[in-house]
């Protein structure tokens, strides 16, 4: 698969991998609220909707890879089953924070509902090969 850098616009801010809460299973790319997201990949859109500490997530699916952007825009501009084409616009980095969603047990200090678990605006993206998380890095070019 040929990949493309999912976000034009933004600065490594964590890393794949050990820290000092776990394991982080992706990469996360500070943005600002609004910064447009890129399909790194042909494929399909497999999910759209409020995923735990993912907050707003879009997963993209490629035969045996599925890559999840999580903390975008509620506002979604994909549908599920949608096929797209690396290169096309499939979202908007998210706000931090989101009202009304049933089950979002993710707050800041002083007690407002984020979009997920998250400090500030960003994307988090993931990526699985045949199931199993792997390192962004490897496959962004």
């Amino acid at each position: 698969l040929n990949f493309r850098n999912p976000l034009d616009n933004g600065i490594i801010t964590s890393r794949y991998g050990i820290r000092s809460l776990g394991n982080h299973k992706g990469l996360d790319i500070g943005a600002p609220e609004g910064s447009i997201l890129i399909a790194a990949i042909d494929g399909k859109i497999t999910y759209l909707g409020f995923l735990g500490g993912g907050g707003f997530t879009i997963t993209l699916s490629n035969e045996n890879m599925k890559i999840t952007y999580c903390h975008v825009s509620p506002k979604f501009i994909v549908e599920v089953g949608q096929e797209v084409k690396r290169g096309e616009v499939i979202g908007q980095v998210g706000p931090k924070y989101v009202y009304g969603v049933k089950g979002n047990r993710y707050t800041d200090e002083n007690g407002k509902p984020t979009n997920g678990a998250t400090t500030g605006c960003h994307l988090h993206i993931g990526f699985r090969l045949d199931g199993k998380y792997v390192n962004p890095l490897d496959y962004l070019q």
